[in-house]
Parts: structure tokens; sequence; C-alpha cells
């Protein structure tokens, strides 16, 4: 088990539209010393409202691990809303089987990870520390797909318009790297490194560190271009 972190366990919301898959996220996670659910919402609806009241008692979740299917709001939909009002929510995606589109469209609204349902425990876990630390966490068979089939860019030249020390922290969040580590390596403050994820994030029109890593590997920016 990981040690809870010094500001205390990761706190997050489950929305699932099936209670036995809350329950057995539940079951997984109380294993951890380090990850409390704090709640739980059957719809994209039912999540903003938990989120809210979440957010009033001081309980608000660090991280929400959102099903894509759900009705009459999908998670999709859900997610791009609590990106909108809460950017300091990370959300992990959850899917049943690899969609192409709907994890694309997972990634515009600001999803952070993805997931498949069969993860075991330890994956899940993972996952959710690796968002908290404003890392990329993705099962594998998404990632594969999603490279293949990311979008053209949206700029003529890729990264045309970010500077030197854009492109290489560009390079280091491609390669999965979180703004502390960004920071040591480059020599900046955390604070700065920050600073030129949401310069990159609006330079390049994109939504989340997820889908500049994904672009950037597709565009060649990535980790192996030194």
């Amino acid at each position: 088990m990981s040690a809870p972190p010094a500001d205390g366990p990761i706190r997050v919301l489950v929305a699932d539209d099936h209670r036995v898959v809350r329950q057995g996220l539940r079951a997984f996670l109380a294993s951890t010393d380090d990850i409390r659910v704090v709640g739980e919402a059957s719809d994209g609806s039912q999540t903003l409202t938990q989120l809210h009241a979440l957010h009033e008692s001081g309980e608000a979740p660090d991280v929400v691990l959102m099903d894509l299917m759900m009705s009459p709001m999908d998670g999709i939909e859900a997610t791009r809303q609590i990106r909108a009002r809460h950017p300091e929510v990370q959300v992990v995606a959850l899917t049943s089987f690899v969609e192409e589109e709907k994890a694309q469209a997972a990634l515009d609204a600001g999803a952070s990870g993805f997931l498949l349902k069969d993860a075991d425990a330890d994956e899940v876990a993972a996952a959710i520390r690796a968002a908290h630390r404003g890392e990329v966490h993705l099962d594998p068979a998404i990632a594969g797909r999603l490279v293949r089939a990311l979008r053209a860019p949206r700029r003529p030249q890729p990264g045309s318009g970010l500077t030197e020390r854009e492109r290489e922290v560009l390079r280091l969040v491609a390669a999965g790297e979180a703004n502390k580590d960004i920071a040591a390596e480059l020599g900046i403050s955390e604070r700065t490194a920050r600073t030129h994820v949401s310069s990159i994030l609006n330079k390049l029109g994109m939504a989340s560190r997820t889908q500049v890593a994904l672009w950037a590997v597709r565009e060649g920016l990535g980790p192996a271009a030194r």
C-alpha cells in the first residue's frame, strides 16, 4: 500500500450507472491507504450535483472516476462541465471496451486518463494517483488507438507558435512528466512549469495534458524529438 499524501488521502468520486460497478470500485479502493471514496453518482447530472455538494462541505474530490456511457447525461458531457467549472478536479474515464470516437471525445472534454473496466485494482489506483499528480495514464489499448486516430492538428505547422522553452516543456509532458518533475529537469519553479503548460494548452487549442501528449507524439514533438 502507498502512504497517504501529506495533505491526506486522495478524494475520489465514483460515477457509474451500475451499482455493482460502483461497489466494486469502492471495494478495490478500500484496500489503499492513500485513496478515499467520498461519493458516488449514477449519471452525469448527479455527478455534477454531488461534486457541488461535496465542494460545499469541504470534501471536494481530487479525482472523478467517470463512466462514459451513462444517461441522461453521459460521462463526456459531465467531464466537459467539470473541467469548465472545477479545473482543479481531474477526471479518469472508464470504458467497457475501446471506442476511438468515445475516447477521443472524452479526451477533448478534458479527461486526464483512460481505463478499461476490466482493469485490476492496482491499475485503477495507479491511474488515480497519476491524475492527482497531473500525469497522463492511459490503458495501452486505448493509447495506441488514440495516437493512430488523433485528428489532424489545428495549426499548419506543428507547434510553430510555441517558444523554445515551451517545446522543451511539451516534450516532457509527452513523456508523462508531472509539473514537479518538469521543473526539476529544466531548473525552473513548479509554478513556472505550470504556467508553460497552460500556455501550451491555450496555443494549441487543447483541453488537457493527455490530448497535448498524444498530439506531440503523433507530430514527432515527443520524447524522441530532442
